[in-house]
Order: structure tokens, then C-alpha cells, then sequence
């Protein structure tokens, strides 16, 4: 029996967060039978090829999650994902960062919610890496502000669109689109704008539903947000991008939604 869902999380020389990231899924309230993990290392190879063979076998035996492991020598999160969406059986996809963690009715939640054209949204939680204090997020803020009106049009939830995390995907939205490898960042964005022209409807999880979103200073978003050059051109390709998608189908894409991302990208361009 193929799983409903397929959870897809990229990796690049994981740390130890991707233990509570994999442990996270092993104590779902879903039905083991119900889920697959597809771990693509990408980038590298040992030791963390051997360590995390072993300990996704070791969490097949105390927990029976399926756990698949793959692997590519080119270090493009991108290309990772895109492995993932061809191994996937599951009817739905669900992307994960490897260094962030969920609760345990995270994934069944989100299955209640979703349908083939209605994206589900969790209740998305940051938090500082170095002592779990929660930080102030703009995405939670939308969670808060949107979940009351229930069932409700995408672009409602915008920022929710940013990237792939914290929502649960029919397949049938994402069809043969894929990960642009090209862009080394902001290419989470251009996908999610790719995919809406087949995304009707959001709806919400309860507050119990949790994506935990672990903020490190090292980590490349942070990286990036310091780094003018790359955050503007960044901007720039999202922009084109955008454009491109829009004006290829301009009845099948939501023009409030294309004007929001504009209005994103400009906003990161002029401010300082």
C-alpha cells in the first residue's frame, strides 16, 4: 500500500538536529503505514552517509517508520528536493529543513485539512538555536491572524508562501514542476509561485500542529540577510521570475498574488 504522504528533507552535513528532526516524525500520531521519510544527502557523503543509514534503520526498528535515503555528490538544495519529489509515492508532500522539528499530530492535522485543490497550513513556531527561546515571526503572526476565517483563498495567506515548509501539498498541484537549480537563493519562492496556479484554497490546523523553525546565526538565510549583493540579485531573479510565470498563464495565476511578490522583492531592494 503506498503511503498518503511523502515528507521530503533535504540535508546538507547534517549536524544533530536532524536526529530530533527524524525523531520528531518517528512519534507521529499518523499511522506509520500512512507516511514515508525521504532523507536526500546532498554534498557529501561520510561520515554522514553511514550515520544517517543507521539512524534511520534504527528508527525502522523501535518505531517502523520507513525511512529512505538518498544521496547526490552536487550540494543544490534544489536538485535534493526535486530527488525527493521523484522517489515520492504519497499523494501528498510535506517539505521539512532538517534542522527544524514538528509536533506529534503535525502530520495528521494537516492530512484532515488537505485536498487536491486546498493547501493545509500548520501553526508554525521559530525559536532561538541557542537557548529555545521562542522569537517573534511573521508567518506565526499570519497563522494567528487568518486561522479564524477557516477555509479561505491562497493569496489570503501569503506569507505562507514564502517556501514549501509548513503545509502539507496534493501532488496533483505540483504535477512535473520542479525546483529551478539555477538559483542558489529565493528559489523556494519561484516554486511556490510555479505551483499556484493550481492552489485554490488554505486552511488551517489547530494550534497543536506545530512546524518548529530553528533560527541560527550561521545558517544561510542569516548569511544571506547580511549579504546586500546576494539578498538584492536574489530579489531581481525573483522578480523575473514571477514576471515569467505570470504573463506564460495570466488567467490561471492570481494577479493580487503576483502583485504581492512584486511588491516583496521591492521592498527587500530598497530597504537597508
Amino acid at each position: 500500500m503506498h503511503p498518503r504522504i511523502s515528507v521530503i528533507i533535504p540535508s546538507f552535513k547534517p549536524d544533530k538536529y536532524i536526529d530530533k528532526c527524524l525523531a520528531s516524525l518517528a512519534v507521529q500520531s499518523l499511522s506509520k503505514e500512512m507516511f514515508e521519510v525521504i532523507v536526500i544527502l546532498n554534498g557529501c557523503e561520510e561520515p554522514w552517509k553511514t550515520d544517517l543509514s543507521q539512524l534511520l534503520e534504527s528508527l525502522r526498528i523501535e518505531y517502523d517508520m520507513r525511512g529512505i535515503l538518498l544521496h547526490s555528490d552536487w550540494g543544490n538544495v534544489s536538485n535534493a528536493r526535486n530527488m525527493g519529489l521523484a522517489q515520492a509515492k504519497g499523494k501528498y508532500i510535506c517539505f521539512i529543513d532538517d534542522d527544524d522539528y514538528v509536533s506529534p499530530t503535525f502530520l495528521e492535522k494537516l492530512l484532515d485539512k488537505a485536498d487536491r485543490d486546498t493547501v493545509s497550513l500548520c501553526h508554525p513556531v521559530s525559536f532561538r538555536n541557542e537557548d529555545n527561546s521562542i522569537l517573534p515571526y511573521c508567518i506565526e503572526d499570519e497563522y494567528t491572524r487568518r486561522k479564524p476565517y477557516g477555509h479561505q483563498p491562497f493569496y489570503k495567506a501569503k506569507k505562507f508562501f514564502q517556501g514549501p515548509c509548513m503545509k502539507l501539498i496534493h501532488k496533483d498541484i505540483i504535477g512535473d514542476r520542479l525546483f529551478d537549480t539555477r538559483f542558489r537563493n529565493g528559489e523556494d519562492s519561484i516554486f511556490m509561485f510555479l505551483i499556484s496556479d493550481r492552489i485554490r484554497w488554505v486552511d488551517f490546523t489547530d494550534e497543536n500542529a506545530i512546524y518548529y523553525r530553528r533560527i541560527r546565526p550561521q545558517s544561510a538565510q542569516s548569511a544571506m540577510h547580511h549579504n546586500h549583493k546576494a539578498r538584492f540579485k536574489a530579489a531581481f531573479d525573483k522578480m523575473r521570475m514571477f514576471t515569467k510565470y505570470y504573463f506564460s498563464a495570466p488567467l490561471h495565476y492570481n494577479l493580487w498574488f503576483y502583485t504581492t511578490r512584486m511588491l516583496a522583492c521591492i521592498n527587500t531592494i530598497i530597504k537597508r
